[in-house]
């Protein structure tokens, strides 16, 4: 089956399942594993370089309505001709709409089979492993798959369950501030925190400094989103002082897929030191 992603967590997904050779499309911000680097691009973002986050803020919120965020490479989608197309309806900025995949296949006269990918949630994000398999029949990679995650969210779980939890920040994004929305508070509940200004399913939504100050948080995690931890770090600068500490850790929550769960267990450790549980600084980042 000759397979397309046009979103990183796709991809992240494909390779998981062992489905790599299957791949033959990716979109140019697909970097894990790094050997997805080497796929075919299919998809770029339109976004100019050299923008600071106000500035990209402010060109998300105006081309995002019109879809206008990403362009698709319609010869290289019909040099592929895949059979499958991985996309996503949960939000324009992360990639690009279902929609749009469906006219570039009718333009290139391609008849594959699409999946949307809409995870809410921490297990939304576990079952939509299944799905991908489901897709590219290999369920039983799928289920296995999704019963090792879940299986490494349990032990999670009863490392933590006996400790109070730790009042966590997450802004997933700087300037402005935005408040953690979709999967991210779940993984921060997994991981024995209480995620203040959270809304687990909800979108991620714009506030005031102002607001989050109310907010008396022991842990802050950076976690804008599309951005590394490091270039997260770059950023810092925008955020009070008073959230700045040595509990204030970046980390790559943008992505919903296999790796979240990475996420839950390194952010256990640092909300827990003392729980047994592995640390993992090539995920959660101190400050340089």
């Amino acid at each position: 089956m000759r397979i397309v992603s046009l979103l990183p967590s796709a991809t992240e997904i494909v390779y998981a399942l062992d489905l790599e050779q299957q791949l033959l499309g990716v979109t140019d911000e697909c970097d894990w594993p790094p050997a997805a680097r080497q796929k075919r691009v299919v998809v770029r973002s339109k976004q100019p370089d050299g923008l600071e986050p106000r500035e990209i803020d402010a060109w998300v919120r105006e081309h995002a309505p019109a879809g206008g965020l990403y362009r698709l490479d319609d010869n290289a989608i019909a040099e592929i001709a895949p059979e499958l197309v991985l996309t996503q309806d949960l939000c324009r900025v992360c990639a690009v709409p279902t929609g749009d995949v469906d006219a570039a296949l009718e333009r290139v006269g391609c008849p594959s089979s699409v999946v949307t990918l809409e995870p809410q949630r921490l297990d939304d994000v576990i079952d939509s492993v299944v799905d991908v398999a489901d897709a590219a029949g290999v369920r039983e990679r799928g289920v296995a798959l999704a019963l090792d995650l879940r299986r490494r969210l349990a032990l999670v779980r009863a490392a933590v369950v006996e400790r109070p939890p730790v009042p966590t920040l997450v802004l997933e994004w700087l300037d402005p501030p935005y408040t953690a929305g979709h999967w991210v508070p779940d993984v921060v509940t997994a991981a024995g925190g209480i995620a203040l200004l959270g809304d687990p399913g909800g979108r991620s939504r714009v506030t005031t400094w102002k607001e989050v100050g109310t907010t008396i948080p022991e842990v802050v995690i950076l976690a804008p989103c599309g951005l590394t931890p490091d270039r997260a770090w770059e950023g810092a600068s925008l955020v009070p002082d008073r959230f700045i500490s040595e509990r204030t850790y970046a980390v790559d929550l943008a992505r919903p897929g296999p790796r979240l769960v990475d996420c839950v267990e390194a952010l256990a450790a640092v909300l827990h030191p003392g729980a047994g549980l592995p640390v993992r600084p090539d995920l959660v980042t101190a400050r340089p």
